[in-house]
């Protein structure tokens, strides 16, 4: 569910740039869906950010009578409050393309931080409507275009309807309307990405001229990504089957698939420059990374044994480290050999057993144990409360990570990318009541 980190030179290159139809239009999409614009300018921000004070591997073993889980999306809000005085409803989370950002829609519009420092940009109530609800927030880096997805008990939009949203206008510009529920958005400076159930569509973002459509299998998680450096597209998204990952090379015209899993898919994380690929299926116990260009297994790694639901996986900008998140109420930071010239073949190193001392009798039966004692463990983690429904991603200070919580969490933590272990707490905040601390 997080992009990645990477530098980018200027959020809107072109201020002055209309990048929707200089006419009010209407047309019926091969789709079925409807799409409506209005001129609109993609200006400079009025947040700008504010300086930084300083193998063939081992298979899971699912089978297809395993039960998986059916959840429609990978993070689920709680009940909503009954007083006025309550935290707001928390319906959405995510970050921005380089994490410097995270957008959180409620049950009465939404709401935009800024990762470092911690402080609330702006929010946008729409409850004096009759009806609030932002089921999806997608930002655009900084500028001042978001898209809206209704979303809730009381949604202010239809969830099947994409809204456009110019902030310095304070109103909805354009929509692309659909037969069905809306599971997510992606955006690009040149790509809008809409994700339904079993399609896909992708939209220039300068006219809103549909460019392509994909068949997926179901995909209630609304589960897409798409590289967000300057060049030729990459998109990935579930393919034509179970465990199956599609991969869309828009440069080179070429289609690749990945068989990632023998379960189906829970989550993926796309690098920023879309060369590699991170997967987690529902089963939940192994991390595979992937070469987006010809499908190779590069890295596997092991979260635990036991079946977990993963919310989120995040590459860091120098691509060395890989952050997990799971209900387990665990976050793993794992190390990545891929920029060391390392491959899936090198031998992986043991799980530690605190039980067995070095050189201990038990030795003797290393070459007899399974392949799960060989497997590749976190080399950093930090501890929430089991059943955590969170995501993550890395910060813009070094070995840092950043969670975000759908009880109103918000934690920096920094780990040691040399001795590991448990993370040290930096800050922790409730966002949703921002003057509060959120007690851990």
């Amino acid at each position: 569910m997080a992009a990645l980190s990477a530098p980018w030179p200027n959020p809107n290159p072109n201020p002055n740039s209309s990048f929707f139809p200089p006419i009010k239009q209407e047309q019926e999409e091969e789709d079925n869906s409807t799409i409506t614009s209005e001129p609109a300018d993609r200006s400079e921000p009025d947040y700008e950010a504010e300086p930084e004070t300083e193998p063939a591997s081992e298979s899971e073993t699912a089978s297809e009578s395993e039960p998986e889980s059916t959840s429609d999306a990978p993070i689920v809000p709680g009940p909503p409050p009954t007083a006025a005085v309550e935290a707001a409803e928390l319906l959405h989370l995510s970050f921005n393309q380089d994490h410097g950002c995270f957008a959180a829609g409620t049950g009465d519009g939404f709401r935009i931080f800024n990762c470092d420092p911690f402080r609330e940009i702006f929010r946008r109530d729409f409850g004096d409507a009759g009806g609030g609800g932002i089921g999806v927030v997608a930002m655009l880096f900084r500028c001042n275009i978001l898209v809206l997805v209704g979303g809730g008990p009381r949604p202010h939009y239809s969830p099947n309807k994409v809204m456009i949203w110019d902030d310095h206008q304070s109103r909805c510009i354009g929509e692309l309307s659909f037969r069905s529920e809306v599971r997510s958005v992606r955006l690009r400076r040149d790509r809008i990405v809409v994700v339904l159930d079993h399609k896909i569509f992708v939209y220039n973002f300068a006219d809103l001229k549909l460019v392509h459509q994909i068949e997926t299998v179901p995909n209630p998680r609304g589960l897409c990504e798409v590289s967000q450096q300057q060049g030729a597209l990459v998109l990935v998204c579930p393919g034509g089957q179970k465990g199956q990952v599609r991969v869309e090379h828009y440069g080179t015209k070429k289609t690749k698939f990945i068989m990632a899993h023998d379960s189906r898919l829970a989550c993926f994380a796309l690098s920023q420059d879309g060369k590699m690929i991170a997967t987690a299926s529902t089963k939940g116990t192994l991390i595979r990374v992937f070469g987006t260009a010809d499908a190779t297994l590069l890295q596997e790694v092991r979260r635990g044994a036991d079946r977990a639901e993963i919310f989120s996986l995040a590459f860091s900008e120098n691509m060395q480290w890989l952050a997990v998140s799971s209900d387990k109420g665990t976050v793993h930071v794992f190390s990545l050999k891929i920029n060391l010239g390392l491959t899936a073949n090198d031998k992986p190193r043991p799980a530690p057993d605190p039980n067995v001392p070095a050189g201990s009798s038990l030795s003797f039966i290393k070459g007899v144990l399974p392949k799960y004692f060989h497997s590749e463990w976190s080399v950093a983690q930090f501890r929430l409360h089991e059943g955590s429904q969170c995501i993550v991603a890395f910060g813009h200070k070094k070995n840092t990570i950043v969670i975000l919580g759908m009880d109103g969490s918000f934690y920096r933590c920094e780990y040691d990318p040399v001795a590991g272990g448990e993370m040290t707490q930096l800050e922790c905040y409730n966002f949703l009541k921002p003057e509060q601390k959120f007690h851990h």
